[in-house]
């Protein structure tokens, strides 16, 4: 039987909130504690879950843990990820890794330093509508990938524009599904609402060929999260938000026939399936499976992008 793994949540914003709750309803685990800086979230937390809270980040830390979660605001990645490695704790950071390049190497650096293992929060990669365009795109040679990722303006975001919020996902997703590295890749934006970019259209060229195009912004009145694969024998598209895959078959002699098969929705919350996986590498002495050199990747390309 495995021993109970104690872990904490920093930062109780909405993500935050979601890793609490799911970390509370997983056998085997025992939340030692959450932190915030905002008193009525603790409250509310202790209130809700009955789980100790702290307002200190040390005070957190003094606590006996196996894993943390730091779903702390972008530019408090760094100096938080920083003050936990040093306690010699693994943690899970929710994507983006940092706020720049430069600062996710220093993650990696003291992780690597510490011994700890460091896990990047791309939620997306355990989405089993992900799963299944990825499974069916490795049977074929693909061709390109176009993902939509829009939505209304988020005034919980304050720190970062829609390519490191949003956009992140989706560079990760087009190098997780082609399985290669990015060759080129552009993109154009525009900044109508805050400081910064709330709307950009994303092209790439990855180093085995396979095009991708990112279509994401905050101006879009509703939610929409969609993956389009096309392969030289069929055509996939995927809901990211009903979980739904359908699979197009070929045109058949120049023709207008062609069969369409929809794979059952089976619903998993990707939340669970990340922490799960998560603490059982770290119960199993195996690697995570979104390391930080993954999360750089994304900061190193999102940079190439020009976006500060």
């Amino acid at each position: 039987m495995h021993k109970i793994m104690n872990v904490a949540v920093i930062g109780l914003g909405w993500m935050g909130r979601v890793h609490l709750r799911n970390y509370t309803e997983m056998p085997g685990v025992r939340v030692a504690g959450v932190m915030d800086t905002n008193p009525e979230a603790l409250a509310a937390m202790h209130a809700q879950f009955g789980v100790p809270v702290f307002d200190s980040l040390d005070a957190l830390l003094d606590q006996p843990l196996d894993a943390v979660s730091v779903c702390v605001p972008t530019v408090l990645h760094l100096p938080v990820g920083l003050k936990v490695i040093s306690r010699g704790v693994s943690l899970l950071i929710e994507k983006p890794l940092a706020a720049s390049a430069a600062e996710g190497r220093q993650l990696l650096e003291a992780a690597r330093g510490a011994g700890v293992r460091l896990m990047v929060g791309h939620i997306e990669r355990f989405n089993p509508a992900v799963q299944r365009v990825r499974e069916l795109a490795a049977e074929d040679k693909v061709i390109s990938i176009t993902i939509e990722r829009v939505g209304p303006y988020p005034p919980r975001i304050q720190d970062v524009g829609v390519i490191r919020d949003l956009g992140s996902h989706d560079i990760d997703l087009i190098r997780h599904i082609s399985g290669s590295e990015y060759r080129k890749v552009f993109a154009v934006t525009a900044t109508t609402i805050g400081k910064h970019e709330d709307t950009a259209l994303i092209t790439a060229e990855m180093e085995n060929g396979v095009l991708g195009q990112i279509s994401t912004n905050w101006v879009t009145p509703y939610k929409s999260r969609s993956i389009h694969v096309a392969t030289t024998s069929r055509y996939i598209e995927a809901n990211l938000i009903t979980q739904q895959v359908k699979a197009y078959s070929r045109f058949q002699d120049y023709n207008d026939h062609y069969s369409i098969k929809e794979w059952p929705v089976l619903y998993r919350e990707p939340v669970r399936s990340e922490l799960t996986a998560f603490l059982g590498a770290l119960r199993d002495g195996t690697e995570v499976p979104i390391t930080g050199q993954d999360g750089l990747v994304v900061l190193e390309t999102i940079e190439r992008l020009g976006v500060c």
